[in-house]
């Protein structure tokens, strides 16, 4: 019997040495995102124009819009406009951020691409913005819901920081998932409180559909569920149940949460309220894209640069 290899073993990743063959200098980096961005053509920044040339020289840009009459480049229009930074380090900072599934720190990837630690972490969160939660392929399989808090103890806080307000998740910012069984696919939001309105309302209802079978733990919030036309099943942990019948259980969207948690824990080891929505959406869309091959993870994050803006005025203040 052939023993089957750990992890994704069907994947086909790249190593170290390869991506340097992928990416040697600065002229083979920029023919890889113009590839991604342009598959279908070469396309102006500004007014989306197919009527472009070159530019001799590439002075002050490589290419100019016949229509809009501008100077443009495979960064005009993306999160990299306004950057300096090489685009060759863009793509090393895309391969560690794809491959390293509980996250790279700011501090790590300032180290292994030679910049700031603040433009790292700049570029990490310009990185996250490339990707956004889908829906769950609107399945009427069974689904786990669940919620977890994100955020540090009381006990570790300084005296002067502690709420005092006496409940193991005071301080913590709640998180509300869903995971549909029949795609493994996970959908997940920060959330202002565990209420009922909070959990269905701005949260669950949009993300399943009538019929759907929904697997939750006892929590009072998703009562509500059972006078909708669904079906919901609860285990109860508070009575230790963890598994009912076999298929009763809330354990994917648990696993879920504990990679979150060890990435809080082991990389970041701080997730503020403010940025807390991009980690969840990177680790979100790292579960959800697994199957993926590295360099389709990598195309993925390219072609969603496009059309966004993150200003660095907009993460501090």
């Amino acid at each position: 019997m052939t023993r089957k290899a750990p992890g994704k073993y069907r994947r086909t990743g790249i190593s170290l040495m390869q991506l340097a063959e992928m990416f040697p200098d600065e002229e083979a980096a920029t023919k890889w995102f113009e590839f991604i961005y342009w598959e279908s053509g070469r396309r102006c920044g500004h007014c989306q124009s197919k009527n472009t040339k070159e530019v001799p020289n590439a002075k002050p840009m490589p290419y100019w819009c016949t229509d809009c009459r501008s100077y443009f480049s495979v960064r005009t229009g993306t999160v990299l406009q306004c950057t300096r930074v090489p685009l060759r380090k863009w793509a090393f900072a895309i391969y560690l951020y794809v491959t390293n599934l509980k996250g790279i720190s700011s501090m790590k990837l300032h180290r292994e691409i030679h910049v700031t630690q603040r433009t790292a972490w700049y570029m990490l969160h310009r990185i996250r913005t490339s990707w956004e939660q889908t829906g769950l392929c609107d399945t009427l399989g069974p689904m786990e819901a669940d919620e977890t808090y994100v955020g540090g103890l009381e006990g570790n806080k300084h005296a002067s920081k502690k709420l005092h307000a006496g409940r193991g998740a005071v301080g913590k910012t709640p998180v509300a998932g869903v995971k549909s069984r029949q795609t493994n696919r996970v959908v997940a939001k920060v959330v202002e409180d565990t209420t009922s309105e909070s959990l269905l309302d701005d949260f669950l209802f949009d993300h399943i559909r009538k019929g759907s079978t929904i697997y939750t733990d006892e929590a009072k919030a998703y009562k509500r569920l059972d006078t909708y036309d669904l079906i919901h099943e609860a285990v109860s942990h508070s009575d230790g149940e963890y598994v009912r019948e076999e298929d009763i259980h809330t354990n994917g969207i648990e696993s879920f949460w504990s990679v979150l948690k060890r990435a809080h824990q082991g990389t970041f080891h701080r997730m503020s309220k403010k940025h807390l929505q991009r980690y969840v959406t990177e680790f979100v869309t790292k579960h959800n894209m697994r199957e993926f091959d590295t360099d389709e993870q990598m195309a993925s994050i390219v072609a969603g640069l496009a059309g966004h803006r993150l200003m660095y005025e907009s993460l501090v203040l």
